[in-house]
């Protein structure tokens, strides 16, 4: 019996903690570091590239979970030591030098193993107990809900962080992280039991050697490995360059850049609304025939970063918030997409693997967001130093569109008749 709308919500609010405790470490936590507690900008950048390669054992907490037939454990388990990274990162702030490198080195590695154990777990559970014709609104809805806890949260430890303080700091952080961890064990009670009835038994336990040697002997696999690592890494390398670039080429105060932030969000929630409904709806006989709605979301981002390109050379003028209001719109339409596919490409083996394939993908988009950030930024300030400010995010953005075209063309031949997410037909 697979899940109906309600489970799926459920499984939503599970992405909904995740999302609301990665805030405090991505977002808040940045900010304090270099705002309140003076440190190089640096460093922050540099813990969260640390909680991306931690994702690089997503296969093995993959693999884990399969092997036990259980994925709630290792759900709750993650949120559990994401909860804690986050704090011992909070708690590391006012000591000194050596101890608090050591701490948040240690927190934003407990981050990154509990963010890939938890969400690894939860898209497999998903892909294990949607049915074929919901997976691509089951993916708009969680990661919807994972946006609007990631809102929820930074409204919340906005209001109750004024006037800033460091005990006010841990007791915001410790709320959220005690919340999350309540809400997924709420969330994810008995949830499992159904799903894990109905899988067979695998016939013998595989290593994790010799699972990950089968997904790569598939070609479908391959494939779609290397399109979620160009689509992800085009898709993040804007992440830390739009509010600069709005500031210093369109001369834009950060209230005015900051907005522009909530236009980009405002689209990709719509864009996965659309997606999720209509991948769903009008995907035909198998609904998840989703190559068409990839392919439309990476070409429309790559014409919105190619406007983006235009508008740095225009500045002034140019329909900026518009323009934002696209990219953030192909975005959402590309990621939910996306995500849809991976459930489907995970859910149509064998089951006894669907957790090293969520974990080998999850490993790739880690890999993905880490660089993508990284080379936006460095690229930018390298090509400062070469041309003009336009010309510099000119170049940026070029790529980036590019990068996103070569993407939509591995979508193309992801499947191979009609688009239907696969493994048989991908390989035909």
């Amino acid at each position: 019996m697979g899940f109906g709308w309600f489970s799926i919500v459920r499984l939503g609010l599970v992405q909904a903690a995740i999302g609301a405790v990665v805030m405090l470490a991505t977002s808040l936590l940045n900010r304090v570091m270099v705002v309140e507690y003076g440190m190089a900008a640096a460093v922050p950048a540099g813990l969260v590239a640390l909680h991306y390669a931690v994702q690089l054992a997503r296969p093995v907490w993959g693999h884990g979970s399969d092997r036990g037939h259980a994925r709630t454990p290792w759900i709750i388990g993650g949120v559990a030591v994401l909860g804690l990274g986050a704090m011992l990162a909070v708690l590391a702030l006012p000591l000194a030098p050596l101890p608090a490198n050591f701490l948040l080195l240690l927190g934003f590695v407990l981050i990154g193993a509990g963010v890939g154990a938890a969400g690894t777990s939860l898209l497999a559970l998903l892909a294990a107990g949607v049915a074929p014709q919901r997976r691509a609104a089951a993916a708009a809805v969680t990661w919807i809900m994972m946006v609007m806890g990631i809102v929820i949260s930074a409204g919340t430890a906005g209001a109750m962080l004024d006037p800033f303080s460091w005990g006010r700091l841990v007791q915001v952080s410790g709320s959220i992280a005690l919340a999350a961890l309540v809400l997924t064990v709420a969330a994810t009670f008995r949830l499992e039991r159904g799903v894990r009835a109905a899988a067979p038994e695998p016939e013998h336990q595989t290593s994790l050697a010799e699972a990950l040697r089968a997904v790569f002997a598939e070609t479908a696999a391959r494939r779609f490995t290397v399109f979620v690592f160009l689509s992800m890494l085009a898709y993040s390398m804007q992440d830390l360059i739009l509010e600069p670039f709005a500031g210093i080429v369109f001369g834009m105060t950060p209230a005015q850049s900051t907005s522009l932030s909530a236009v980009q969000h405002s689209g990709v929630l719509l864009g996965m609304i659309i997606a999720g409904v209509g991948g769903s709806a009008f995907a035909g006989r198998a609904a998840g025939e989703l190559r068409g709605w990839i392919a439309a979301g990476c070409v429309g981002s790559a014409l919105a970063l190619a406007g983006l390109a235009v508008g740095a050379g225009v500045g002034p003028g140019w329909p900026l918030a518009a323009n934002i209001g696209a990219l953030g719109f192909a975005n959402g339409v590309f990621a939910v997409s996306a995500i849809g596919a991976m459930m489907s490409l995970a859910g149509s083996g064998s089951g006894a693997d669907t957790g090293v394939r969520m974990g080998v993908w999850g490993a790739a988009q880690g890999i993905a967001f880490g660089l993508g950030g990284l080379a936006g930024a460095v690229g930018v300030d390298l090509a400062r130093h070469a041309e003009s400010d336009g010309r510099a995010f000119q170049t940026i953005f070029a790529v980036e569109a590019m990068l996103f075209m070569a993407a939509a063309v591995m979508a193309a031949r992801i499947a191979a008749r009609g688009g239907a997410m696969t493994l048989r037909e991908a390989e035909a």
